[in-house]
């Protein structure tokens, strides 16, 4: 159901559901080097309609532009990897959804595609919130590219939990 890191996934989950439901919250995910790994899981779990808005998958730059609203001066001077993308995809995501909560995931997956700054496994991952500014983490994760995108969507599960947990997510 969660791939290969099903009970900690399955964990994360319900006690995001109880968080946002508690909270009264809409969530929206904008996800590229993940893919839809994690609206996949976060669909996978009972109920999660009632708290789960939509996805969007953007993995290309130009989808980025057209879907999310990022600016294409953030793609060309700090590149699809960085923080300012992150932090434009979570706020476009927010844009254009009908939720209050987004989270973006953005990387470089593997094997390919790292470079000497940006190795294979970086990935920036945003949260955001109406109301709030968003809070982008840095991550460098190690494996295969199957486990670098399990690593990153178990990543953006625990930044909703503590941003909620923190009250400014």
């Amino acid at each position: 159901m969660f791939d290969s890191q099903a009970p900690q996934v399955h964990k994360l989950i319900q006690l995001l559901a109880q968080k946002m439901t508690g909270n009264g919250l809409k969530l929206v995910t904008a996800e590229s080097c993940t893919g839809g790994m994690l609206s996949h899981w976060m669909t996978a779990f009972p109920g999660s309609s009632t708290w789960y808005e939509c996805g969007y998958i953007t993995y290309s730059n130009d989808s980025k532009i057209s879907i999310l609203g990022v600016a294409p001066q953030a793609l060309d001077e700090f590149g699809a990897v960085s923080v300012q993308v992150a932090e434009q995809m979570a706020l476009g995501a927010l844009d254009h959804s009908l939720a209050n909560l987004a989270v973006s995931i953005t990387g470089i997956a593997g094997p390919s595609g790292g470079t000497e700054s940006k190795p294979t496994g970086t990935v920036y991952i945003s949260s955001a919130r109406k109301g709030y500014s968003p809070c982008t983490k840095h991550h460098v994760f190690h494996g295969d590219r199957t486990s670098i995108r399990e690593q990153s969507a178990s990543a953006a599960l625990r930044l909703l939990i503590s941003q909620l947990e923190e009250g400014s997510g």
